[in-house]
C-alpha cells in the first residue's frame, strides 16, 4: 500500500527538530531508522500529516564516554553500536544483544534509540538498558530532562516521553570487565523474541560478586529479574548455583498469551534461557 500523503521535514539540529515538532502538534511523527514505522505508514495504520526526520543531526550519533558513563546517540545504527570498541569494552551486553537485532540490512538502517523509543516488549533492546540501568536522555520545548530505565517503559509501545519531546541519547554506567550474553528464542530465523534474557555478572575469583538479569516479553515492558540477582550474589559461578538461580526468572512477570505462546510457557522459557544466558557469560 501507498502512505498518506504528509508534509517530510529533515532538521539539522536538536533544536530545529524540537521546534518542528512543537509547531506540528500531535500528529506529527518522528523518522529514526524507521524500520518499524514505514511499514505502519505503508499500511496506513499511522498516518501523521508531518514527518520529522532526525537524519540528518550530526550531535545524535555517535558513542562517546563521559566520566563514568558511556554515552550512545540516539541515532546510533545498531550496525555502528556492534562494532564500537567503547561499547565492546564497557557494556558488553549492548553488543551482545544488538547481534540479534533482525538481519543486517535492519541493522544498517535502524537505530539503537528508534528500537528504544517504540518500547516493544519483544524487542531486544530494552532488557539490557533496563538490567544496566541505563538513562534515557530528551528534550523538548521545556528543556532536556533525564529518565532512569525501571521509570522510562510505561506499557506496550509507550514511554514516559512526553508530547513533543525527541530523545537524544542514552546513558550507560560503565560495567568493565562485566561478562555478559543475551539468550532469546523464536520461533523463526529473525523474529521477534517470544522470550529473552540479558544477563551481565561481575566475578571474583570463582564468586558472583554482582549480576544483573532482564527479561524480554515477559510483561507490556522490560523487566529485572531481581530474585534471580539475588540468589546469584556470593555463590559460586558454577552451574549448579546458576541453575538453581535461575529457577527463580519467572517469579512477578505477568507474560501474556497469544498465537506464539502462552504465558506458562514463556514461564518454563524465561527459566530455561536464564541458565543459558549466565552459564555463557560466566564462560565467557
Amino acid at each position: 500500500m501507498i502512505p498518506a500523503a504528509f508534509d517530510y521535514v529533515a532538521p539539522t539540529t536538536v533544536d530545529d527538530a524540537v521546534r518542528a515538532l512543537a509547531d506540528a502538534g500531535e500528529d506529527a511523527k518522528v523518522l529514526a531508522g524507521g524500520q518499524s514505522l514505514l511499514p505502519v505508514l505503508r499500511m496506513r495504520l499511522a498516518t501523521p500529516t508531518k514527518l520529522i526526520d532526525l537524519g540528518r543531526i550530526p550531535e545524535l550519533r555517535g558513542v562517546r564516554e563521559d566520566g563514568d558513563m558511556l554515552v550512545i546517540g540516539a541515532m546510533t545504527t545498531h550496525y555502528d553500536v556492534q562494532r564500537d570498541p567503547l561499547v565492546a569494552e564497557h557494556a558488553a551486553l549492548l553488543r551482545k544483544a544488538t547481534d540479534t537485532v533482525a538481519d543486517p540490512q535492519v541493522r544498517h538502517r535502524g537505530t539503537f534509540g528508534g528500537s528504544i523509543a517504540h518500547a516493544d516488549p519483544a524487542g531486544d533492546l530494552l532488557a539490557p538498558a533496563l538490567a544496566l540501568d541505563a538513562e534515557m536522555v530528551m528534550s523538548g520545548m521545556d528543556g532536556r530532562r533525564t529518565v532512569p530505565a525501571r521509570e522510562f517503559f510505561a506499557d506496550f509501545f509507550t514511554t514516559s516521553m512526553r508530547q513533543g519531546e525527541i530523545l537524544l541519547e542514552i546513558r550507560v554506567p560503565k560495567y568493565t570487565g562485566w561478562h555478559a550474553h543475551y539468550e532469546k528464542f523464536n520461533r523463526v530465523a529473525q523474529a521477534w523474541s517470544m522470550v529473552g534474557v540479558a544477563a551481565a555478572i561481575r566475578t571474583d575469583g570463582d564468586t558472583i560478586a554482582e549480576a544483573r538479569v532482564g527479561l524480554t516479553n515477559m510483561s507490556s515492558v522490560p523487566v529485572r529479574a531481581t530474585a534471580v540477582e539475588q540468589a546469584l550474589v556470593g555463590r559460586p559461578a558454577t552451574a549448579e548455583s546458576i541453575n538453581e538461580a535461575a529457577q527463580q526468572a519467572a517469579e512477578g512477570t505477568s507474560p501474556a498469551t497469544d498465537g506464539n505462546a502462552d504465558a506458562a510457557y514463556r514461564q518454563h522459557l524465561a527459566r530455561v534461557l536464564t541458565g543459558r544466558a549466565l552459564t555463557s557469560a560466566v564462560s565467557v
